[in-house]
């Protein structure tokens, strides 16, 4: 699995969010400023930045855009980062995920840990056979994001059954390293937080004859000391504070709820930084605003309670699919007849899938991550239970070796595009007509692109596709944006190149008047007559080269 990642790595280019994150996690380190990118916690960025401190890494000023808000002042600092470092950018990108493969790898291992303590060693090898055979594994294992977050929920819930098969002190503290490393890798992740407290409740007043209660209390108290240890050690122990742009954001995005907003990020600064504050609340407000989704044909900027469940149906393997249904009715079957260790995984499933559903943000199947782990480890659990069965034992291993093999092909089929990969129920129609944004498309097939032109003699393309203006220039190709401000007149190239989320017209901005993209109905079908059409070239099923002039 690591040098299918490693090689995918040599083979594309990065995300859009990397193009931010990776100058972010540089500039963090380098000058202790957490103002940009703060929309995710720093420790990510901060560690897939850490092998670029041995690199000849160029850092241009950002002193001059102390006036400007946060995000354009983040996508700024991006273009300037990459363009200061276009003689040796294929190294940034590569050194920059190698930590994350290594999380990818720690991820693996958990898995096979939790699933050989709470279950058998053969069930851990079959939970670790599938997690690393799964496409959208896979396609995140490399990536800058959300992977972390995975590894961290599935920590934090094993160090929360640790503590609670054989409480100590030394266990209390593990739980609140866990707790601390989860805050500081998104704030999705907050809810680990009040499931710690509650579970130091649930001990205190359920407390084994024989253990004191100021003893319980003694173990919540030190876990809640190191979670807040390990947070702040993310920011590197700076409360930096507000800037005075993002305090003008943050007034202009909620002006009804600001005053109470900087009162809290105030008091709340005693603890925690005020730019981890900062970014819980903007994640707040950017799930009550919305965000710009599609599913099945369908657009909205509030999403679907049922997005997530349609979206694993899609872009997981048939047979890993196949697996999970199973395992779960399976799971629920063994609690029903007082087999309740299999709650320890169907609870962190139930909680993290309860919030995703409510969630108003639906732009990929990344998102829903954190489930992932458990759903490898109860298909080992049930997988190793199949194989158990004396009576039908040859049908039993079979059934196991067709399943490992299926995985197996899809795995190579997908090789490398698995970002876009989508199963064979997606088979009937082009990707981009069942999801969108980072389901189908995420920017990091720019390279095969870019070679593509100038091989055809091409250096500049006009375009629309996730991160194409950072990442093409990069590459040698011109990038003409094609939504650019109606008063900019676009010069003429030989090749249109489309995002699959820009031809489905999920992330096609607005504009003003005059520009045919005034209402989301203009927007959606901005690009509607690429959609009949057969593209000269498709690259990594994510962008789309038509020829428009000879």
């Amino acid at each position: 699995m690591v040098v299918n990642l490693l090689t995918v790595v040599a083979r594309k280019s990065i995300t859009i969010d990397e193009t931010l994150i990776i100058p972010a996690g540089y500039y963090y380190l380098t000058t202790g400023h957490f103002q940009l990118a703060h929309e995710h916690p720093p420790l990510a960025a901060m560690c897939a930045a850490f092998p670029l401190l041995f690199l000849p890494v160029q850092r241009p000023s950002i002193n001059d855009l102390d006036n400007q808000a946060s995000f354009p002042q983040t996508v700024t600092v991006g273009e300037r980062f990459w363009a200061a470092n276009n003689e040796h950018f294929k190294a940034i990108f590569f050194w920059s995920r190698v930590p994350m493969i290594v999380v990818t790898l720690l991820l693996g291992m958990l898995i096979f840990a939790f699933t050989r303590r709470l279950l058998s060693v053969r069930a851990g090898v079959l939970a670790v056979a599938l997690f690393s055979l799964e496409p959208t594994i896979l396609a995140h294992g490399r990536v800058i994001k959300d992977i972390d977050v995975a590894f961290a929920y599935l920590f934090f819930f094993f160090a929360l059954y640790v503590y609670g098969s054989a409480p100590t002190l030394r266990r209390a503290i593990l739980l609140g390293l866990a707790c601390g490393l989860a805050m500081s890798v998104k704030y999705s992740m907050l809810i680990v937080f009040p499931i710690l407290l509650i579970a130091g409740c649930v001990r205190l007043f359920y407390r084994p004859a024989g253990v004191r209660r100021w003893r319980i209390v003694f173990e919540i108290m030190s876990a809640t000391v190191v979670a807040l240890l390990v947070l702040n050690a993310a920011y590197l122990f700076r409360h930096q504070p507000l800037s005075i742009p993002d305090i003008r954001l943050l007034t202009l995005n909620s002006p009804a709820y600001s005053n109470t907003l900087l009162s809290l990020v105030k008091v709340g600064s005693v603890f925690v930084p005020p730019y981890f504050l900062l970014g819980a609340i903007d994640t707040f407000l950017h799930n009550e605003v919305g965000h710009p989704a599609f599913l099945l044909g369908e657009y909205r900027d509030h999403g679907w309670w049922y997005y997530f469940p349609v979206a694993f149906a899609l872009k997981t393997t048939i047979p890993f699919l196949v697996v999970t249904i199973v395992s779960f009715a399976w799971a629920v079957w063994r609690i029903s007849r007082r087999d309740l260790k299999l709650l320890v995984l169907l609870i962190p499933v139930l909680i993290y899938s309860i919030f995703a559903m409510l969630a108003a943000i639906n732009i990929g199947i990344r998102h829903f991550l954190p489930v992932f782990p458990f759903c490898f480890i109860l298909g080992g659990a049930l997988l190793e239970r199949l194989l158990n069965v004396k009576k039908y034992r040859s049908f039993a291993l079979a059934s196991v070796i067709i399943i490992l093999t299926l995985c197996s092909v899809e795995a190579v089929r997908a090789y490398p595009n698995y970002i876009s990969y989508m199963n064979q129920l997606a088979s009937s129609h082009p990707h981009w007509m069942y999801l969108s944004d980072s389901n189908v498309e995420w920017g990091d097939d720019a390279g095969a692109l870019a070679d593509y032109l100038k091989a055809k003699g091409e250096t500049r393309v006009r375009a629309a596709f996730l991160g194409g203006s950072v990442t093409l220039p990069l590459y040698g190709v011109k990038y003409v944006d094609l939504l650019s401000p109606p008063e900019v007149q676009l010069e003429n190239t030989r090749y249109v190149a489309l995002g699959a989320s820009y031809l489905n017209g999920s992330t096609v901005s607005g504009w003003s008047e005059g520009s045919g993209r005034e209402t989301p109905t203009q927007r959606y079908n901005y690009f509607a007559r690429y959609r009949e059409r057969e593209p000269e070239a498709v690259f990594g099923n994510s962008i789309y080269l038509y020829r428009e002039h000879e």
